[in-house]
């Protein structure tokens, strides 16, 4: 899981969402979260996982096992 943020930061970038449209997206009131997910300080609720999954049409384990690869095709 130690990949986490690095591999949300490459979904978030590679679909052109600023980190507040992704918190707008992801049902949050602000984009301070997701930075601190992206820069490693904080780490995930099973929630927002989910909801990550969902967004990106990955699955929960592509997010959260740093020995498996994002699909990043589409």
């Amino acid at each position: 899981m130690e990949k986490f943020g690095e591999k949300l930061h490459l979904l978030r970038t590679k679909h052109g969402m600023t980190l507040k449209e992704l918190a707008e997206a992801a049902g949050l009131s602000a984009h301070g979260y997701i930075s601190e997910l992206e820069s490693g300080k904080k780490k995930p609720t099973v929630e927002f996982v989910i909801k990550i999954a969902k967004l990106y049409n990955v699955t929960t384990d592509q997010l959260l096992r740093d020995d498996v690869k994002l699909n990043l095709k589409g």
